[in-house]
């Protein structure tokens, strides 16, 4: 233990000097916009949409930090099923459950769908419906990342609503589950145009956030995974004494709260909470680059941001396609309050229009 202690002081201090903090402003010199998107889509409908959800969520996260990694995880696992629609968002209906019930979606956190709707009521009541909830999905994931300590940088915008939600099977195979290896996640990705460095990045989101133990108590029971180190692992089986235990803990022992590099010290030193997270340092293909992000903050910022746009752009809706949803949860046409409101604003510019006849 003495010499894995020793090793992760070196990295800690190479972190140190060798990644400051940095802000990424040129977004989109790192990952092409796909058309229909553009840094500046709100400049002249909704200036102001990004600085009242950066405004909201500090004084969310002063409260919770933990909330960051809800909306960003809430991100993720709409971009990854059926693009960037704000899909995960719908509730169910007489045409089957939504993504929210498929299995990987059960722990993502009630607290952000809430978040998301109090964002979707204050945009609103600046700037009307012109922000959809896919964008402000988009925009709450960067600020949870920027807002815990990570790197800030520029979203491309102008994603509308989807009108359907994936069904449970097309979700379960979008979303590799905790305990796939990595030939099974880097092969998911792939699919999406994801490369290795990339998928790396990406799941360098785990350096905040919670688990619920039965994502990873198969690597303690019946028998411990060798790849874990010993320590590590009973402590985890005093935080989670049987497989099904109802218990969470941190995914990254570091600076859970904080968004940096040492969940990839983590893996270094045998301590990922995942498989799909330690096997990611055993094996070849992307054992380097988990050591070059450990070693260095700001390249594995750098590559974060540019998987994140890359990510932030799957099978995004314009244009015409999809809608703007007054209620995230609910589509427009299945929107009784918001049907009632249109038929409402119809007849005022009827009334208005007649008035200076």
């Amino acid at each position: 233990m003495a010499k894995a202690t020793s090793f992760t002081a070196v990295i800690l201090i190479s972190s140190i000097f060798l990644a400051p903090y940095f802000s990424i402003s040129e977004a989109h010199s790192y990952a092409p916009i796909v058309s229909g998107l553009s840094l500046s889509f709100y400049k002249s409908s909704c200036p102001k949409v990004e600085s009242i959800i950066r405004k909201q969520l500090k004084k969310v996260f002063k409260d919770d930090i933990g909330q960051a990694a809800g909306l960003l995880r809430l991100h993720f696992h709409d971009c990854f099923v059926q693009g960037c629609d704000a899909s995960v968002l719908l509730d169910g209906s007489a045409s089957g459950p939504s993504e929210q019930d498929a299995p990987p979606n059960l722990t993502l956190r009630a607290k952000a769908f809430e978040i998301i709707n109090d964002l979707r009521d204050l945009v609103d009541e600046e700037c009307g419906r012109v922000v959809s909830c896919a964008d402000i999905v988009a925009i709450a994931a960067r600020d949870s990342v920027c807002l815990s300590g990570g790197p800030d940088y520029d979203v491309p915008l102008g994603r509308r609503d989807g009108l359907t939600f994936a069904t449970t099977n097309v979700t379960l195979e979008n979303l590799p589950s905790p305990s796939s290896d990595a030939s099974t996640i880097l092969a998911s990705l792939a699919t999406k145009n994801f490369d290795p460095t990339d998928v790396v990045a990406l799941s360098g989101g785990h350096t905040i956030g919670l688990s619920h133990c039965p994502s990873f108590t198969d690597r303690l029971y019946p028998t411990q995974d060798p790849t874990m180190d010993k320590t590590f692992a009973n402590n985890l089986k005093g935080i989670c004494p049987t497989a099904n235990s109802t218990n969470t803990t941190v995914l990254d022992i570091r600076s859970p709260d904080k968004f940096d590099n040492k969940y990839y010290v983590d893996l270094m030193n045998r301590q990922g909470l995942f498989t799909s997270d330690q096997d990611l340092y055993t094996d070849s293909r992307t054992k380097d680059i988990v050591t070059s992000f450990a070693i260095n903050e700001t390249l594995f910022f750098e590559k974060f941001v540019q998987a994140m746009i890359k990510m932030g752009q799957l099978g995004a809706l314009t244009g015409n396609s999809g809608e703007i949803r007054a209620n995230c949860s609910v589509r427009n046409t299945d929107n009784k309050s918001y049907l009632v409101s249109v038929v409402e604003e119809e007849q005022q510019e009827q009334e208005e229009a007649w008035s200076e006849l």
